[in-house]
């Protein structure tokens, strides 16, 4: 409870001062590029193996009943409304939330927090908000550019082991995919980068003890994110469903 109540906190300093002049633009596109850029080699790897992973086991389980010619559409919609948004941000949010609280925990560690203060600026404008405009721009793109891949490495997958063409495999999953089944996926992505880059620098921003702390503070981050991704999932996707349905 104190580590929720002090991220609301954070959250609200971070917020507030997105209204307040000078705005951050350099400092968040240069976040732009470290959070993003630096990340697609992993979401490249994951996705595309998760991806032929994935088609394998929905393949020998559908095989008994005879419905091998629904891969397509079952591993097309599971990609658009779980595992790309979810599983991205479980694997780049461990990846990000260290960056950020070994960089802030340093940061903090070293006094140069301090002396952000003693220069009058807020760190949470400083530090805070470029990292989260950042991650919560990255977030959705991330999440496309992941769900590409992933059916992509169930394209190959379907055509070299069970004699599925790519033509066959696209249209039948054009047809079970709707717009709101891509829309579910990708809207959840944007809370998701919030949580990883709130979370990240809240532990960066509480780091003592020195090089210790820092990698305290790191572990602790990359398990409070990936907990925190798990539980948002499931409370956005029931609010989604309920929407979907009325």
């Amino acid at each position: 409870m104190e580590h929720l109540g002090e991220v609301s906190l954070l959250t609200a300093r971070t917020t507030k001062s997105l209204f307040r002049r000078p705005f951050e633009l350099s400092s968040t596109i240069q976040q732009l590029e470290s959070l993003g850029v630096r990340s697609l080699g992993i979401v490249t790897v994951t996705s595309v193996f998760i991806g032929m992973v994935m088609t394998i086991q929905f393949a020998f389980g559908l095989r008994r009943f005879g419905g091998i010619e629904y891969i397509p559409r079952v591993v097309s919609l599971s990609f658009c409304r779980e595992l790309a948004p979810t599983l991205t941000a479980v694997i780049v949010g461990g990846r990000i939330a260290s960056g950020m609280a070994a960089e802030v925990g340093a940061m903090n560690v070293t006094e140069q927090v301090d002396a952000i203060r003693a220069l009058g600026a807020d760190p949470a404008k400083k530090l805070v908000l470029p990292r989260m405009l950042a991650a919560i721009i990255v977030m959705p793109v991330l999440s496309v550019y992941a769900l590409a891949l992933g059916v992509g490495g169930a394209v190959i997958i379907c055509a070299a082991q069970f004699d599925i063409s790519p033509t066959f495999f696209i249209n039948s999953s054009l047809e079970s995919v709707r717009i709101m089944d891509f829309v579910a996926g990708v809207a959840k992505t944007p809370f998701f980068g919030y949580i990883i880059a709130i979370v990240g620098c809240h532990f960066g921003l509480r780091t003592t003890g020195g090089t210790e702390g820092v990698g305290l503070s790191t572990t602790r981050s990359v398990v409070a994110v990936s907990i925190a991704i798990l539980i948002a999932d499931f409370v956005l996707t029931k609010l989604l469903m309920l929407f979907q349905t009325s």
